[in-house]
Parts: C-alpha cells; sequence; structure tokens
C-alpha cells in the first residue's frame, strides 16, 4: 500500500479531435498541391543601388505565389543616413527614425487585362480580414525575412494571387517611395500561368 492509494485519480476525459484550419481560396495555396513551377527571371527595377526581380511563379488551382526578391547598395548615403535607412527597411511604419507611413512602404499591385486591380495596400498584415469571399482579384504580401549590414539590404517575400490570372497581360507593379523607387511594373503572361495549372499534382 502508498499513501496515494487511497486517493483514487478520475479518469481522463477523452479528447476532442483538433479540427484543422483549412484557408479559403483567396487567402493562400491549397495545402495538399504540388504546384507546377513557371521560371518568370525578370528585373521588376534595376539600378545602381537597387535591383528587385521576380525569379518564378509557383501555380496552383486555384492561385498563384510570386518569389520576389530585392537588394539595395549603399550608395553616398552619411552613417547616419544609413542608419534612418536601416530603421527604414527593419522596422516600417512612422517613426522618429523610420520611413513615412504606409504609403510610403513597399508595395505590389496587379492589375488583370479587364482593369481589375489588387494592391498588397489593402492587405497590411500579410492576409485577408474578413469571413465573407473578396472581389478578385486579391495579393498578399508573406514577406520570407531579410538581411542587412555596414554596405548592403536584401529581402525575400512571396505574393499570393487569387484566382489565377486570365487570358492576357498580367501587369506586375511595385513601388516604394521611403527608398526613392517610384512606380514600376512587368507585363507576365496570363495565359502561360493559368495553362500551368493543369500540370498542379494533388497530394491525395
Amino acid at each position: 500500500m502508498t499513501f496515494f492509494q487511497d486517493f483514487p485519480m478520475p479518469p481522463t476525459p477523452p479528447r476532442g479531435r483538433a479540427v484543422r484550419y483549412v484557408p479559403p481560396v483567396w487567402a493562400g495555396a491549397p495545402l495538399y498541391e504540388l504546384p507546377a513551377v513557371v521560371n518568370i527571371g525578370q528585373f521588376l527595377h534595376r539600378s545602381p543601388t537597387m535591383v528587385m526581380a521576380v525569379k518564378s511563379a509557383d501555380v496552383f488551382s486555384t492561385g498563384c505565389s510570386f518569389d520576389v526578391s530585392w537588394t539595395i547598395r549603399r550608395g553616398d548615403q552619411t552613417d547616419e543616413e544609413w542608419a534612418d535607412l536601416n530603421d527604414v527597411f527593419f522596422r516600417p511604419g512612422p517613426g522618429p527614425r523610420r520611413g513615412s507611413g504606409a504609403a510610403s512602404m513597399l508595395l505590389f499591385g496587379v492589375a488583370f487585362p479587364d482593369g481589375s486591380k489588387s494592391s498588397t495596400g489593402a492587405y497590411p498584415h500579410g492576409h485577408f480580414e474578413g469571413t465573407e469571399e473578396p472581389a478578385p482579384p486579391v495579393l498578399l504580401m508573406r514577406n520570407g525575412g531579410g538581411s542587412g549590414g555596414d554596405d548592403e539590404f536584401s529581402g525575400s517575400g512571396a505574393l499570393w494571387l487569387w484566382p489565377l490570372p486570365p487570358a492576357g497581360k498580367l501587369q506586375l507593379v511595385a513601388g516604394w517611395k521611403d527608398f526613392g523607387l517610384a512606380e514600376c511594373s512587368i507585363f507576365l503572361d496570363g495565359s502561360r500561368l493559368r495553362d500551368a495549372a493543369s500540370g498542379v499534382q494533388k497530394f491525395w
């Protein structure tokens, strides 16, 4: 006999099975698909101090995710000016040593051939807030990370576009006023992206 045998433990109640969250189609890529990869390899912007590029697109059955990257090299900035840019790069938003607000942050946008368009500025937290299906298109930005030092900053991210673009020219736009980048854009072949969806493979 032990002391604790006089105090029988109640049975453990059965645990309910957790319900997996399935994001709506406009909020991100399907969970169980192997996308078709489309090489893009185009510069959105290229100058002696800044490069912004679209590397590729992962095409899913409901939309596509663009792999984008950017690198900023130090020019003739003083140490104080470079420190200010460091704050803008890693801690965007208003503040004593930061950028001038959301309108001047890194922004991306898309325009479909019919004139409908979307901007990441409409979804500043990288996701759609709401339960009702938004009017297409939707463009969401997911930062992949960044690094920097005394002479260079670099970053990357993924742009989720819903739905798949229609046939015709898809315009991809970028702007970053805090770093002196005026609006720039490239045109992609919407038919190429849409057709690539036939190569998507389901997990199950």
